[in-house]
């Protein structure tokens, strides 16, 4: 008899259960009603953690790791060995909510992405290997929504009869987040497009013994014998970064770092030598270790046929040092998941998924430029008497400065599109479209109490629509108020367009209504019912009852009290686009070039 295959038809196929896939994997889990306890990735950007918050999972994290505040920064000393220059905030960007980055082990991350899963009913299939991709030419097939035009064979590796070996997954879509040598990459021919370079790092994680002063700071160490970076981690652990010499380390006849000749002992024997004159010993036995040369390469698409994806180190590789490698590979998935979501549902034309290359493979090679110009700086000799042409302290310093924005993710900014329209910017020129939505505590008008306005941006595939409505203190606004009420409430107007069966709201959006008026005196009731679809949705730009949270929103935003301001933020937490309520038909209009009227499924 032949042998049985089994077979199984799904929305998405995630392949890679680090970081990036499991991020895809929880982002697309809240949008419907053998782990690695050592090593690998470490360390939370300010903006990754406000995108994990917005899962409802920074808590937990926030926990468990090591918060780093401060950066400090050694430079050779005249005596010979180092001495500290000077101390500067390791997060200078003034509107981070969380304004320091947060270093603990990556399965303490992806632990609380397979909880988060769990609490949705769904798991990760592990012991599963791909054996092959096949997607459908028939552009017919490949345009249907309904159709599954990806398939894919899986070899289910803890198999104990032959009948259960292997299984066909016909799907919708695959995202491919399985690390730096992708499988699904490789399978469609997608080539990564850079160059390796000549640096050589090795990495060992230890409880350390250590009069060095700055153990528990970021501390960047230029000394003659080589550079060397210490990240403070959880539970007294540190991670040494520690600059080798490339004939030391790598094969000569492959080019490959080569770990036969090196073990964790020699890392620390350098890391001593560029330490000087402090000393540093493991307390315990080392925890891991490892050596790599770094490699900085784009992926030539992350797509193909807006049907395969690829994200996360798939799609691109650089150094750690900038701290940006699971930052980055998480939020290619969170700005890929919501997308994917919508088409599913049959919320969004699948036009929208061609906004994940666009968007993210414009950061991509972004972060490659930084990442040349920082490893660079950092890998180079420092400049000494005796070595005017090296890199001085100024300099660096300065690199490490400008490039606040970007390593912590804050500054991202993404490019027009059909999801990002900057027409209107100039009635909220500080919410600047295309950037995340800035974090602001508010009060809510029924109870004040007072609430960051990114708690109540969850990512749930939806689009947050907050609306500014000013003062209502005046009869002359009330008036115009109540005439965009109604006509938001007509059939024609974006909420009832996208709603199911007539219904009066739409499942495609969250409405918040912001107010500026006093706790004291504002009834929260005097706001249109359209504009309150819930008690806690309608805040008030006011101080809490302390006077020590919220207020001054309008003022810092740069929106007018006097008139009504729509902010529209996306599913992932970006500005998509802000209009005044003058503009409606462009709100309208911005709506209309992506989403599906009246075929929502919940």
């Amino acid at each position: 008899m032949p042998l049985q295959i089994r077979e199984s038809f799904v929305d998405v196929l995630i392949v890679g259960a680090g970081p990036a896939g499991l991020m895809c994997g929880n982002a697309i889990a809240c949008c419907r009603p053998s782990k690695i306890s050592v090593g690998h990735a470490d360390g939370l950007q300010p903006r990754t953690i406000e995108v994990l918050q917005s899962y409802g999972l920074a808590e937990r994290l926030l926990r468990e790791g090591s918060q780093l505040h401060m950066c400090a920064f050694y430079n050779p000393s005249q005596t010979g060995g180092i001495e500290l220059t000077t101390r500067a905030p390791d997060i200078s960007e003034r509107t981070a909510r969380f304004p320091f980055k947060l270093a603990l082990y990556q399965s303490a991350t992806e632990d609380a992405f397979i909880d988060s899963m769990a609490h949705h009913n769904l798991r990760v299939d592990r012991p599963v290997k791909p054996l092959t991709i096949e997607l459908s030419r028939d552009q017919e097939h490949l345009r249907s929504l309904s159709s599954y035009p990806v398939k894919v064979t899986l070899l289910r590796l803890d198999a104990t009869i032959d009948t259960e070996k292997l299984e066909v997954v016909h799907a919708k879509y695959v995202v491919g987040a399985d690390g730096a040598h992708s499988w699904v990459r490789k399978a469609l021919g997608i080539t990564m497009d850079g160059d390796q370079t000549n640096y050589v790092w090795g990495v060992v994680d230890m409880v350390p013994d250590t009069n060095f002063p700055d153990i528990r700071n970021r501390a960047a160490i230029h000394s003659k014998n080589g550079s060397l970076m210490i990240i403070p981690r959880e539970h007294d652990k540190v991670r040494l970064y520690v600059q080798l010499s490339e004939k030391d380390v790598v094969d000569p006849e492959t080019g490959r770092v080569s770990k036969t000749k090196w073990n964790p002992e020699k890392i620390l024997e350098v890391a001593r030598k560029s330490l000087h004159p402090f000393y540093i010993s493991p307390l315990a036995d080392i925890e891991w270790w490892t050596i790599y040369m770094i490699g900085q390469r784009v992926a030539s698409r992350f797509s193909v046929e807006d049907r395969v994806f690829i994200a996360g180190d798939a799609c691109h590789t650089h150094s750690p040092k900038a701290g940006q490698g699971m930052n980055a590979s998480m939020n290619d998935t969170h700005n890929l998941a919501w997308k994917i979501a919508q088409v599913v549902k049959w919320w969004a034309d699948p036009s929208i998924l061609r906004t994940y290359e666009s968007e993210r493979r414009q950061y991509a090679k972004d972060l490659i430029d930084f990442d040349k110009r920082y490893a660079t700086l950092f890998s180079g000799k420092p400049r000494t008497s005796d070595n005017q042409d090296g890199v001085s302290h100024e300099e660096f310093f300065k690199a490490f400065e400008t490039a606040g924005s970007f390593m912590s993710g804050i500054g991202l900014r993404y490019g027009p599109s059909v999801i990002v329209n900057a027409k209107h910017q100039s009635c909220a020129e500080n919410l600047i479209v295309g950037q995340r939505m800035l974090p602001q505590v508010f009060v809510r008008a029924a109870d004040a109490r007072p609430v960051e306005i990114h708690d109540l941006l969850p990512a749930d595939a939806r689009f947050k629509i907050i609306v500014f409505l000013g003062s209502m203190k005046e009869e002359s606004r009330l008036a115009e108020i109540n005439a965009l009420a109604e006509e938001l409430s007509s059939p024609t107007g974006f909420l009832r367009r996208y709603s199911v069966d007539g219904q009066t709201s739409s499942p495609m959006f969250d409405l918040i209504t912001i107010v500026a008026g006093k706790k004291e005196k504002f009834n929260y009731l005097s706001v249109p019912l359209v504009f309150r679809p819930h008690w806690s949705k309608v805040l008030l730009d006011d101080t809490d009852a302390t006077g020590r949270k919220g207020g001054g929103a309008y003022e810092r935003f740069r929106i007018s009290s006097n008139s009504i301001t729509f902010v529209i933020v996306r599913p992932d937490g970006y500005v998509g686009m802000v209009a005044p309520a003058t503009a409606l038909r462009d709100v309208n209009e911005y709506f209309t070039s992506f989403l599906t009227p009246r075929h929502c499924s919940s």
